[in-house]
């Protein structure tokens, strides 16, 4: 956890994020201001724990693993909530900062479906930002992405506004990589509008077959992997999957990408776990890679966030299908990879706030410009 003094008159908000792999539920505190570059600064930041019967469930909810009954959905939706109220009452606890110094709560939820294609697409994220508002007495901000799928958008990748407003340049073409369950790409230009989506599985996947082999719950610095060898076989069958070939813009998540989708492919004669995992790793680069060039074929740098910055072996297969493009994490800017998507949903609920829009249609595909987020005052 890092805290630094807080002096600065500019509003405080908290974000809170869990992703696709369900591994904590991130805080970030962070002083806004919209006038300045760049326009949040992290104050504070920790990782709480999932409680391990309710992450067992979740998982097997958001894989479709799990046929849940309304009774059980609204009880998992409450304890979602009382989740999420804990880790933003834990981290002030820790800063010492006062509740009523900060403006808003900005919630993503617990994504448990995202079915952004179809005749009616939907997206639904777990955590009642009532049960927020009341243990914390903070105005929670939630429910970001349904308004932009209302609006014929994906509802999803929601963070290149975010991405533009931090890491934007005026001199060089930049991408920005969101390593966390399920890869993300945001593609900032220096003249024309920005492109973000989905590019496809990275942690998901990778943390999934490490625990099928391991006691413990992701491949530290992609050890398991480096102990393996790339299967081409394998890797031409997982790229076979037609979600690849859609175009942008374009969103996915476990009910699309889980464990049960690779072992369909594993047969008549698997590779060692050591092999699979190498593979599943080079699927992330390569898929990235790919779109990237298709893309944004003159892309000076990719900066590199999430959990997946820190693995070394991911980062070295990036690097080695991109020669011509500065591979770094975004930590070389002085940002916490950990912690930015949680910056950014503060971000979020700072825009409809302040009455401004929090999504990009060149992103999402939406209509137009919306506010994003239900307000759920104090």
């Amino acid at each position: 956890m890092m805290i630094t003094a807080i002096q600065n008159p500019a509003p405080l908000y908290l974000g809170l994020m869990s992703g696709t792999s369900i591994d904590g539920i991130d805080a970030a505190l962070v002083r806004i201001n919209a006038n300045a570059i760049p326009p949040c600064k992290l104050v504070a930041a920790q990782t709480s724990a999932w409680e391990p019967n309710l992450r067992t469930t979740l998982l097997e909810l958001s894989q479709g693993q799990n046929t849940a009954s309304l009774d059980q959905l609204g009880w998992l939706d409450a304890q979602v909530g009382l989740a999420l109220a804990a880790a933003a009452n834990a981290l002030i606890a820790k800063t010492g900062v006062k509740h009523t110094q900060i403006r808003a709560i900005g919630s993503h939820g617990q994504t448990v479906r995202h079915r952004p294609l179809g005749d009616l697409p939907f997206t639904w994220q777990l955590g009642d930002a009532h049960r927020i508002t009341e243990l914390t007495g903070i105005t929670t901000v939630a429910d970001f992405r349904r308004r932009d799928i209302a609006a014929g958008g994906q509802g999803a990748p929601l963070m290149p506004a975010f991405h533009l407003a931090m890491l934007g340049s005026p001199t060089e073409n930049r991408a920005v990589l969101n390593l966390g369950g399920i890869a993300n790409l945001t593609l900032i230009p220096v003249t024309g509008p920005v492109l973000g989506f989905d590019t496809g599985p990275a942690n998901a996947l990778l943390d999934s077959w490490y625990q099928r082999h391991h006691h413990g719950t992701f491949d530290q610095n992609g050890e398991f992997a480096a102990r393996g060898r790339i299967n081409q076989q394998l890797l031409a069958r997982l790229l076979a999957d037609p979600w690849f070939t859609l175009p942008p813009p374009k969103s996915t998540g476990r009910e699309q990408f889980h464990l049960n989708w690779v072992t369909k492919q594993l047969q008549p004669a698997p590779p060692s776990p050591a092999d699979v995992q190498a593979t599943l790793l080079e699927l992330t680069a390569v898929t990235v890679a790919d779109a990237l060039l298709r893309q944004q074929p003159k892309t000076h740098r990719l900066m590199i966030c999430g959990g997946g910055a820190h693995n070394p072996v991911l980062m070295a297969r990036l690097a080695a299908h991109l020669p011509n493009v500065a591979v770094e994490s975004i930590h070389t800017y002085g940002l916490d990879p950990d912690y930015l998507e949680a910056m950014g949903f503060a971000w979020l609920a700072a825009q409809i706030l302040d009455g401004q829009p929090g999504n990009l249609p060149s992103v999402t595909g939406a209509r137009g410009l919306r506010l994003l987020g239900a307000i759920h005052p104090a």
